[in-house]
């Protein structure tokens, strides 16, 4: 009821107070009865809360669309307002000197090509070519250490006939010519056996200079060859690389919008160069962000999860739900002003950017000890008056508290016991000490 209306009932009470007979069948009480206000038990409940908060929409991205090509537009399929598909043509860039370069390109490779085969046909001849030469410097140690043994062999017994023949030649039965040509032939199967001997020698050297197919010269020929097919291999790897870039780049020229989305920036014009600016900008709305503006209490209350519904003004009784994805620190350094993020689904495209709108919070059930929103004597929800009974009076004492959760009509508060009479309505003006009569 309303302040005047709660006087005169006041007033009359105070009146049929008066008129009344003392006394009765219970506990004395005073000599005039107090003025009957309500009262509530506080008992253990359980409410479901809310927080109404503001905000505007934000789009989900925002995407800037750039070009570094430094090749002029062809042509743009695409104006501001314009509703876009993910991977849709919005642009198209000319390619034609790509194209000349990619040729050229393709053209740089088919020749690296032919000339690592070249390089390639080099190394295999290279191989045999050492397994040849390290083959027949081996057969020639062989050969000379054979042709050594023999003329060791053929001085021997040329030596062993000269020591006959010296014995005969003593006893008169061989002339001295004959022996003069056994001496001469001994001395030539010696020098003989000095050219078998460096032959030998010069056979050792060459074959360890060739070496094996693992060290030596000849593994140097091959180690050569072969650097130089890799490299020609590699020339191959490095026109093939420019041949992708080219296609790449021609693919970039073709501009897509990455997102589903509005465009909202429409930056370049046939004929124009992108020359690295932002050309469009495309948001993506078939979800959106609301950023609800939030005190430092909301951050508390609202956690991460909690479901969301949202209204637009002007749009009736359409609603649009969403789940909070965020609880951001302060907008402003030094400001106790917060950010909660919900993610909405936008499935008729009709939450535009920067539209404002209100959200209804669904908080966490609370449960406890609970009396009447109305009951608290300040707006900072933190006294009530409790209906204290002393026997002889009820009277109003004033309690300290503090709000959990409320609903709006019921609220959760420590600082109270289940059973304690609470006077529901904080607003009769009622002072503490004063005598009252529950109604």
């Amino acid at each position: 009821m309303s302040r005047a209306a709660t006087l005169a009932f006041v007033v009359v009470a105070l009146a049929v107070a008066g008129c009344g007979p003392r006394g009765g069948g219970g506990r004395a009480r005073s000599a005039s009865s107090p003025n009957p206000v309500p009262t509530t038990a506080a008992r253990a409940t359980t409410v479901h809360a809310s927080s109404s908060i503001s905000g505007v929409i934000a789009p989900l991205q925002n995407v800037a669309i750039t070009s570094q090509l430094v090749e002029a537009a062809d042509s743009v399929r695409v104006n501001e307002g314009d509703r876009v598909a993910a991977g849709e043509v919005i642009a198209q860039l000319d390619t034609a000197d790509l194209r000349a370069q990619l040729a050229q390109a393709e053209a740089t490779v088919e020749t690296d090509i032919r000339s690592a085969a070249s390089a390639d046909a080099k190394v295999t001849q290279s191989r045999y070519t050492q397994r040849l030469t390290i083959g027949q410097g081996n057969d020639q140690v062989r050969a000379a250490s054979a042709a050594l043994a023999q003329a060791q062999q053929t001085l021997a017994n040329d030596q062993a006939n000269l020591t006959r023949d010296r014995e005969l030649l003593a006893s008169g039965y061989v002339a001295q010519s004959q022996y003069d040509q056994q001496a001469t032939q001994v001395a030539n199967d010696r020098s003989a056996v000095r050219t078998a001997q460096a032959n030998l020698e010069s056979a050792r050297t060459n074959a360890q200079v060739n070496g094996t197919q693992n060290v030596g010269l000849q593994a140097a020929n091959v180690q050569s060859v072969l650097a130089e097919a890799n490299a020609a291999h590699a020339t191959i790897g490095q026109a093939r690389a420019q041949v992708r870039q080219l296609q790449t780049q021609i693919a970039k020229a073709t501009i897509r919008s990455p997102v589903a989305g509005v465009v909202v920036n429409r930056n370049l014009n046939p004929g124009e160069y992108p020359a690295g600016r932002t050309i469009f900008t495309v948001q993506q709305l078939d979800h959106v962000y609301a950023e609800l503006n939030a005190s430092s209490s909301d951050t508390f209350a609202i956690p991460v999860g909690a479901p969301v519904t949202l209204t637009v003004s002007g749009r009736g009784t359409r609603t649009y739900s969403g789940s909070v994805v965020a609880v951001l620190g302060q907008v402003t350094p030094g400001s106790t002003n917060f950010t909660v993020k919900v993610l909405v689904a936008n499935a008729d495209g009709k939450l535009q950017s920067g539209l404002p709108v209100t959200a209804i919070a669904t908080l966490p059930a609370v449960s406890g000890i609970g009396i009447p929103t109305a009951a608290f004597l300040d707006e900072t929800h933190t006294t009530v008056m409790l209906a204290d009974d002393q026997l002889v009076d009820v009277v109003a004492k004033t309690a300290h508290v503090r709000e959990l959760a409320s609903d709006g009509t019921t609220s959760i508060v420590s600082g109270l016991r289940a059973g304690q009479v609470v006077i529901s309505n904080g607003q009769l003006g009622i002072s503490d000490g004063q005598s009252i009569a529950q109604n």
